[in-house]
């Protein structure tokens, strides 16, 4: 992943992040896993768990800690209704920006077309 993209990502994960737990719930790993799955290849561990540290102590999810097989409990996180209406707000900067960036791209390509 360039630094370009790296740096867009960063704007935008609590959001993806929150996304995914709008799905269902799911521990750090799993989380991981899914943004994986979803193209999102470069990201480390590391970077979800302290992104989960904030969300968590911003109020936006709520978490259980379940026993596990191996180890000690894990943590599982699922979205609730602050978490959900920061999601709401999210999608809708994100519906903005995406707008406004393709309307630019547009002009850029077809000058004409922006007049």
């Amino acid at each position: 992943m360039g630094k370009q993209m790296t740096e867009m990502l960063k704007g935008t994960l609590e959001g993806i992040v929150l996304a995914i737990l709008a799905v269902r719930p799911a521990y750090g790993y799993e989380i991981t896993a899914r943004l994986r799955e979803q193209g999102f290849s470069d990201i480390v561990e590391g970077t979800v768990y302290a992104l989960l540290v904030r969300i968590e102590r911003r109020g936006l999810v709520d978490v259980e800690k379940v026993p596990s097989e191996k180890g000690p409990p894990r943590k599982v996180y699922s979205l609730n209704a602050l978490g959900g209406e920061y999601l709401e707000e999210f999608w809708g900067s994100w519906g903005f920006l995406a707008e406004r960036i393709e309307q630019l791209r547009r002009r850029i390509n077809n000058p004409q077309q922006g007049e």
